[in-house]
């Protein structure tokens, strides 16, 4: 398996899942129906374990372009890989959110809400402000690289042993929970480009009964955001490790 088939697949597994407990919870007449927040969040940080389990030793497991992106800023990824770790994240989020769309075909006509429908997809405002969306999104995906950087550390992580690559998923898949858990109400907690962005043209493309629009005058909010909180995130985390430590 290449590193472009690795992103391919895990990403596609995250939305898969992602997106799938989404449909669960928000759709009508589904077995998970109105269950809340709690399982969403939970489900999301499952969905993230299971797709860095699948592409981390290949890939490393980007499945974010935010995550990519802070990574070539700071030297710690080329340049050169940037742009097909980006196509391999949004085709595989794209064909994640197909794939939720066939698991849960009877149930889009039971669901008259048509922002219930998009929400299985993509994120929105709980309340539309795009500078105060953007900043939330931004301080979102800050967590996440800065926290990836030192979770994942040698400082906690013994390198070579072999056990440091089984336990990084389910940390990654904690950080991600606690960023839901804490962050999320405002956004919907994005934190990814692809996962929004991938889904939405899927949402827009397929025959979703009653569907609506995809609210693309919000879909760069999501996109910019976790760009710009990741370079930041990454640029801190390489600062803070660049100061020696007190003796």
């Amino acid at each position: 398996m290449t590193p472009f088939v690795a992103e391919l697949i895990g990403t596609a597994f995250l939305v898969l899942l992602g997106d799938g407990v989404v449909a669960n919870v928000v759709l009508g007449r589904t077995k998970g129906n109105n269950s809340g927040w709690i399982v969403i969040t939970t489900g999301w940080a499952l969905a993230v374990t299971v797709g860095v389990y699948l592409s981390n030793a290949v890939s490393g497991a980007h499945l974010n372009p935010a995550v990519t992106v802070a990574a070539a800023v700071t030297g710690a990824f080329p340049w050169e890989n940037v742009g097909p770790y980006i196509a391999a994240q949004m085709i595989g989020a794209f064909l994640g959110a197909v794939l939720v769309w066939l698991t849960y075909l009877p149930h889009w006509s039971e669901t008259p809400d048509q922002g219930a429908k998009l929400a299985v997809f993509c994120t929105g405002p709980a309340i539309r402000n795009p500078a105060a969306n953007l900043i939330t999104e931004a301080i979102g995906t800050f967590v996440l690289v800065f926290g990836l950087a030192f979770i994942l550390s040698p400082l906690n992580l013994t390198k070579g042993t072999g056990f440091d690559l089984a336990i990084q998923p389910p940390l990654v898949g904690a950080l991600v929970w606690a960023i839901g858990l804490s962050l999320g109400g405002p956004t919907g907690y994005a934190i990814n480009p692809a996962r929004d962005l991938g889904p939405r043209l899927a949402h827009a493309v397929l025959p979703i009964s009653g569907k609506g629009h995809s609210d693309w005058s919000y879909a760069w909010i999501p996109v910019a955001g976790p760009i710009i909180g990741g370079i930041l995130g990454a640029v801190a985390a390489k600062l803070v490790t660049a100061v020696p430590a007190a003796s």
